[in-house]
């Protein structure tokens, strides 16, 4: 396998979908893969064509099982912590790709799969499938991103009780917790999938791009600033063609037809 084969892009239509393939290794995380990984963000960055990414892994039996461990144990301490920086910085792409990011969870997604997904914007769980950041139980921390991001989604108390016991959630605790979006029926999470993001391509492109950066942006600053970044990324919309055609389509009674710009 070549390194391009360590994640794959697939195209359809408007949306992109990132597989990673490595079946085998239960789609685990290597220094190659996450290089490959962030190659291909980089180019989807920057592809106003893309309105829509997904993310999902190879195979029936895991989304991602986080960090190639065989591979960390041949590492010395200073590569390791070029691997620690590595994947950092790619749940760091991820989230901040300026489209809305699916993370598409066909199975286990334990420690930095869980991370991967916390980077992502929604999340579906196939009901057969755990997650979890495990990584005390490795007498580590989550180190790419699960430590922040997790207490912004759950809340501090919940996160330290997941983090700190190491707890491996079904998809539905995990549902009801609010760490998925949504829960597929069994062997089913790329159908599901494929109906979020179909169900977000209905949207303005250039509306679901100045959201998500209104949401993000504003997460960390005082509710008074926060309303100003969000007032400002309302005014990037506003001369744009698409909202045009989304009022004559209301008014024809039909379905808008964006074009992204």
């Amino acid at each position: 396998m070549t390194d391009s084969d360590l994640v794959l892009l697939e195209r359809r239509g408007r949306a992109a979908w990132l597989t990673l393939n490595r079946p085998e290794a239960r789609n685990a995380l290597s220094l190659p893969t996450l290089r490959r990984l962030r190659s291909l963000l980089a180019e989807l960055r920057e592809d106003e064509q893309t309105w829509v990414v997904a993310v999902t892994g190879a195979g029936d039996r895991a989304f991602c099982a986080g960090a190639d461990l065989k591979e960390r144990r041949t590492m010395n301490e200073e590569q390791v912590r070029e691997f620690v920086t590595e994947i950092r910085a790619t749940m760091d792409d991820v989230a901040g790709l300026p489209q809305p990011v699916v993370a598409v969870m066909n199975g286990h997604a334990f420690g930095g799969g869980c991370e991967l997904a916390l980077a992502c914007d929604l999340r579906v769980l196939d009901a057969d499938a755990s997650i979890g950041l495990t990584e005390t139980s490795l007498a580590i921390i989550p180190g790419a991103g699960g430590c922040v991001r997790l207490p912004r989604l759950l809340g501090s108390a919940k996160a330290k009780e997941l983090i700190l016991m190491a707890r491996r959630l079904d998809a539905e605790e995990a549902e009801n917790l609010g760490l998925v979006n949504f829960q597929a029926p069994s062997g089913r999470a790329r159908e599901v999938g494929e109906e979020v993001v179909a169900a977000l391509l209905r949207n303005g492109p250039l509306a679901l791009r100045a959201a998500k950066a209104a949401i993000d942006g504003g997460l960390d600053l005082p509710i008074e600033r926060a309303l100003e970044h969000e007032f400002a990324c309302y005014q990037r919309i506003l001369p744009t063609r698409d909202r045009v055609e989304a009022l004559a389509a209301f008014a024809e009674k039909r379905p808008p037809r964006f074009e992204g710009r």
